[in-house]
Formats: structure tokens, sequence, C-alpha cells
């Protein structure tokens, strides 16, 4: 199927159709043409051309007389030429024309394998939304399990009629703001980032270490993380409701939340390019994986989301805080120096620099990213800066 070039994304094409890429930016031995294939994403091939895969939008030079001009697919010829004084990459055979391939053809932004399941399953929803969902209160015959042709049955659910269809989630997780390490006097606050009930069962996706904290100043609530576990069709509109199963993926059981089916629940079409400002406080708050960091390729939660002006494409570089140490040469243990001036003796390590995370999914206060490339691990709490 066929779809129109969006209007926010034709936005993003005129504003950066008068920047340009100068030849410090391209990559050294950069190709002058090249043939796109099957499994390629538009950051590996941007990065064959340039330093800086993010630039993508100031060098390609999209036909506005061909169907989605921002799409490229496998078998495509890009030329990088010099034009009207620019460094532009072109469509061979670039002329009017309209595009018969599917749009599901089109060569992603990044490898979709990657991210599948928290483009399909999760969703994060405010506090307030997250209180009004209807819940799970029993099952069929209290089966200890419940499968497709099973009913449940739901509260809340008064709205509802019979033949709406809906999916059952289940809270993998809790986001809050993390506030930075050195905050004085400021009240310690105490925080859950997600209910043991869940921990170690099939489908959670985040790791976690610790559990619990505690941090000194404010933190603020920044969404529940909830993940699709079934789908269900509301067979009888009584209090409780009673909903048929028709896909089960793991055990549904009282507590279980119900939410509407997402008419479009993501975009898979998008440039990679630089944020406008990089909102403050931009930090990574959880990753896949069991171990106490993660690199290229894996999914990261951050900090920020649509509210805070991200969007789809961001590509923010990640840096390791800089450590708060203490300088025992010029204020020696127990000296007097230290005593009275306790804080000059302590000095702020510099940012290091670990590689570039673009953003895929965004809600109102946390966004998805994948991290593209990294010299170092990504650890939780490490910062997001623009790119360079």
């Amino acid at each position: 199927m066929l779809k129109k070039l969006p209007a926010l994304f034709a936005g993003l094409l005129l504003t950066l159709v008068a920047a340009a890429v100068d030849d410090s930016e391209l990559r050294s031995g950069h190709p002058d043409t090249y043939t796109v294939k099957r499994g390629d994403t538009l950051w590996d091939i941007s990065a064959r051309f340039l330093k800086k895969p993010w630039l993508w939008p100031e060098i390609w030079q999209a036909n506005p007389q061909v169907e989605n001009p921002h799409l490229i697919y496998p078998g495509d010829v890009l030329n990088l030429a010099y034009l009207n004084g620019k460094n532009r990459i072109t469509r061979a055979d670039n002329g009017p024309r309209v595009r018969t391939e599917p749009l599901d053809n089109a060569i992603e932004p990044i490898p979709l394998k990657d991210i599948k399941e928290f483009l399909k399953n999760m969703r994060i929803v405010d506090e307030a939304t997250y209180k009004r969902l209807p819940h799970i209160v029993g099952v069929e015959e209290s089966r200890l399990r419940v499968a497709e042709g099973n009913l449940v049955y739901a509260k809340g659910m008064e709205n509802a009629k019979a033949g709406d269809q809906f999916v059952i989630v289940r809270q993998t997780n809790l986001y809050w703001s993390m506030p930075p390490e050195e905050k004085g006097d400021a009240p310690t606050t105490h925080v859950r980032e997600t209910d043991p009930f869940f921990r170690g069962e099939k489908g959670t996706l985040w790791h976690h270490a610790p559990l619990e904290h505690t941090f000194k100043g404010d933190v603020k609530l920044l969404g529940y993380e909830v993940m699709v576990i079934g789908n269900v069709t509301l067979t009888r509109a009584t209090n409780p409701a009673s909903l048929l199963v028709t896909y089960s993926d793991i055990e549904i059981r009282p507590g279980d939340l119900v939410m509407p089916i997402e008419d479009k629940p993501y975009d898979s079409h998008y440039l990679p390019h630089a944020p406008a400002q990089v909102p403050a406080d931009f930090q990574v708050l959880a990753f896949t994986d069991a171990s106490n960091a993660i690199g290229p390729r894996q999914v990261v939660a951050l900090s920020r989301g649509a509210a805070d002006g991200i969007e789809n494409g961001h590509t923010f570089s990640i840096y390791t805080p800089g450590e708060r140490i203490t300088d025992n040469y010029k204020y020696p243990e127990g000296s007097f120096k230290k005593l009275f001036n306790p804080k000059d003796s302590k000095t702020t390590l510099p940012e290091e620099y670990i590689g570039h995370v673009m953003i895929f999914r965004t809600f109102d206060r946390v966004s998805y990213g994948l991290v593209m490339d990294g010299i170092r691990p990504v650890h939780k709490g490490d910062v997001l800066r623009a790119p360079d």
C-alpha cells in the first residue's frame, strides 16, 4: 500500500534543503556510486558516505515528483555528485515517476528485527491513564492457565460494547526522573522501579539492578511501562464484562489490565537527523541484557519523550558523566585544609564519550533508542548530548 509523504517529514526536508555537507564530512574512501541491497539500513548506507550518518537529510537530494521521495529500495542506485556547489546524493533515473513497490519493501532506518518487541508490544502511559485502565478480576472456571478460546472477566468496561476488541497488558516497569547525584542538603526520595511480582518472568525485557533506589532531590514519575500479552474480544457488556481470549503470549491472570488496540502503533520510516536542541538531564533509564552494561544494537529507555521535543530519527551522543572525586593530593585526608574547605576539595572529572543512539519510538515523557555504535559500554545514568 502506498502512502503520502507526511507533512512533518516534508517540513524536515524543506528545512534542510539549504544545508550542505562539505568535503570534510565525507567518509574517507566513500563510494561515488552504491547499489542498495536487501538488508541494508538507512544508517548503514549513510555511514558509507558520511562520517556522521545523522547528516543524511543534508545530503539526500529528494525528488518531489516521486511518491514518498525519502524512501529508498533494494536495487536503487545512489550517486554522490556535486550539484550547485553542494555535495548531494541522488537516485539514478531521478525523473518524474510513480513508485509501484509496496511501502514495506523500503529500506529500514535501523534494523527492525532488533527492536520488533518494542514496536509491537510495549507502551508507556502516564499515571492518570494507568489508574483508569480496566483490570482482569477473574478467569473462566478459575483456570490455572488461560488459552485462546477461554473467557476472562474485567471491571471498569462500562463504556465498551459487545464485539469491541482490546489488548491485555501487564506492567513491566516504572520510570522515574533521575536527578544529579550532587544535591547538597536536598531531601532524599525512595522509589521502586518495578513490582517484584513481575520480575524474572517470561517477557520481561529490561535489566534492573538494583530494583529500588534512593535519590537526593525531587524525583518525578515519568510513566508506567506495560507489555501486550494477549488479545480479547468483548462478548458480554456486563460488570464484570466477559472477554474472549483470541490470542495469548503468556498466561493472563487477575490484575492484568485492558487497553484499546492501537490503530497505528509505530512509524517505521524516518531519517536519522540531529535534534534542534537537547533537553536537560537527558539520561539512560534502563537497558536490555542481564549485565551491567550494553553495546551496539541494543535498546535503551531514555528519560525524555515527545513532550520534550524528542522525535523518531533523532540521534544523540552518549557520555559517561564525570565522576565527582576528592583531590587528596591538594587536600590530604585528615588535614585542616580539607576540613575547612570540603567543597574546594572536590573536583569533577570530564565526561567520556561512549557512542551514538537513535530514537525509534517516543511516548510523552520517555523514549526508546537503539545504540548504533560505541567505543565503551553504555551504563544506566549515562547522559545524552548533541551528536558529534
